[in-house]
């Protein structure tokens, strides 16, 4: 069976699910697409034909080897186009991603060579998540929730994991944002606030807000003069 490209849009939505779910349901399915339960089953029932994906009963859908080869070029033309819309069309960030469902339907792989060319070649796209390769293969990820994160540890955050326009703007304001270097000042007990320097400014971020950011942390002592990979300062920490 052909694989369309409707195909290949649910098989990447699949994909993005199974990152915090180990199985999809037809219900976060049809949020995730905007289509309804009847659209979304027929559309399973397919993808379950081309071997694209699985079910399992009592707990939901994942993709198959095939199906995850058909979402990766799927996430990867969507990622570059979010790029191409802020790099060089000077979008907001929390614009992006909606803009880009309209936006990449036009997108052949001539024009997608031609916006990675003129993006740079990047490696994320603005919320820092991994922008699969041309010949399909996932860039690993080493990094964490923030929520895991305890007093005087440090590093840079690494991925917004959030579409909702108020908080990545909110977050885009206050230079929470991917590449930012970031050291933890305090924490409060029972889902409390996180007190954190950023730029060398203190910020408090609340609980909801920090569940949404992921960070990679470095160990041990930081030279004051080390750099992020945005070309930001990493905060020193206490006594340094």
């Amino acid at each position: 069976m052909e694989i369309s490209s409707t195909m290949q849009k649910y098989a990447a939505e699949v994909y993005r699910l199974q990152q915090d779910h180990p199985f999809a349901t037809l219900t976060m399915l049809s949020e995730h697409v905007n289509a309804s339960l009847q659209a979304v089953s027929r559309m399973v029932k397919r993808m379950e034909k081309a071997g694209l994906l699985e079910r399992v009963p009592y707990k939901g859908m994942r993709l198959t080897q095939a199906g995850e080869k058909a979402a990766l070029p799927a996430i990867r033309r969507h990622r570059l186009a979010e790029v191409f819309l802020v790099k060089v069309m000077k979008f907001g960030w929390e614009e992006a991603h909606e803009l880009t469902d309209g936006f990449e339907l036009g997108i052949d792989q001539k024009l997608e060579d031609r916006i990675d060319e003129l993006t740079g070649y990047p490696k994320r796209c603005p919320h820092g998540e991994p922008i699969p390769t041309r010949d399909g293969v996932m860039p690993p990820l080493n990094d964490r929730s923030m929520l895991t994160l305890q007093p005087g540890d440090i590093g840079h955050i690494s991925r917004v994991r959030t579409h909702d326009k108020e908080k990545l703007r909110y977050l885009g304001r206050e230079g929470l944002v991917p590449g930012a270097g970031f050291r933890v000042l305090a924490r409060g007990p029972f889902n409390g606030p996180f007190r954190l320097l950023v730029d060398r400014q203190e910020h408090v971020l609340g609980h909801e807000l920090a569940a949404v950011i992921w960070v990679e942390t470095i160990d041990g002592e930081v030279d004051p003069n080390m750099c992020n990979r945005a070309g930001c300062p990493l905060p020193k920490i206490a006594g340094g």
